[in-house]
């Protein structure tokens, strides 16, 4: 799956610390499960957990090897060096709006109401695209001929508003977000293949954030290794529309014989039941 998700052109990015158990010590450090997958306009719907004892950024930079497509991430340093190196960074735009929408749900600020108008002008553009079943040319058109004036107008407000709110506030803190990042996050404007945030990956790393709670932490760094593949698995199979539990019963039942040449049959993205029943099951 990996191999597969390095030939699109573009990919999603996330992360979310996991404890993992020290070996001899009894005590856990923060380990780091990041997850890579396709975009939500892909046909190739996949997902790849990868499991690292630290957050580092050559773990991304190990993961991706010499990929250099579109990668839609958050603001995180550590692939900072893959956009030196030919990767485009695609900013999230959901995160921008996160931070005007704490600001004004912590302290009902009306500059953050204002801000985020605009935001809700650029969503509400994405939603009817997504009803109107667009494909790329069309989100593009449509981006071009209405998300672009909007788009312009907030690059103004925040312009603006940065020159009339105090140095180090909250508030500055969130415009200037949004503006050092300005070129990443309206790239998905010029690009119908681009989706507007990074709330695609986010959705696949949330049961993971749940699924805490309950495993509490990583035995080793082989046992979130394994953990990974399983959760690889089991996430792509739902993105595919797969039931988890039949797919995987299957997959086990022939994986003893079947040809290394047409393993990846076996994946979520391209596996059919083997039985006419399991067939009828699944659809």
């Amino acid at each position: 799956m990996r191999a597969m998700l390095l030939t699109r052109a573009v990919l999603h990015a996330d992360e979310t610390p996991v404890p993992m158990l020290k070996p001899g010590l009894g005590k856990t450090h923060r380990a780091y499960l990041r997850s890579y997958s396709t975009s939500e306009y892909d046909e190739l719907q996949a997902v790849v957990y990868d499991f690292a004892d630290g957050r580092a950024g050559v773990h991304a930079r190990e993961f991706l090897g010499n990929w250099s497509g579109k990668l839609v991430c958050d603001d995180y340093s550590g692939y900072k060096a893959l956009f030196e190196r030919g990767v485009t960074e695609i900013g999230c735009m959901a995160h921008a709006r996160r931070k005007l929408h704490d600001l004004y749900a912590n302290h009902r600020s009306d500059i953050a109401a204002e801000g985020l108008r605009y935001f809700a002008a650029l969503y509400e553009i994405e939603r009817e695209a997504r009803e109107l079943k667009m494909d790329a040319d069309g989100r593009q058109q449509l981006r071009q001929q209405r998300s672009k004036p909007v788009a312009e107008a907030l690059r103004q407000w925040l312009t603006r508003q940065r020159g009339q709110v105090p140095d180090g506030s909250a508030t500055r803190k969130a415009i200037e977000y949004s503006l050092g990042r300005w070129a990443a996050l309206i790239r998905y404007i010029d690009d119908g293949e681009l989706p507007i945030d990074n709330n695609h990956i986010e959705n696949r790393i949330r049961p993971v954030a749940l699924g805490r709670s309950n495993w509490l932490f990583a035995g080793s760094l082989r046992a979130g290794q394994r953990a990974a593949t399983i959760m690889s698995l089991i996430q792509s199979a739902k993105l595919n529309g797969h039931d988890p539990y039949r797919y995987l019963k299957d997959v086990l039942e022939r994986l003893p014989t079947q040809p290394a040449s047409r393993l990846a049959e076996l994946l979520p993205c391209q596996w059919q039941p083997s039985s006419p029943i399991a067939r009828e099951i699944a659809a």
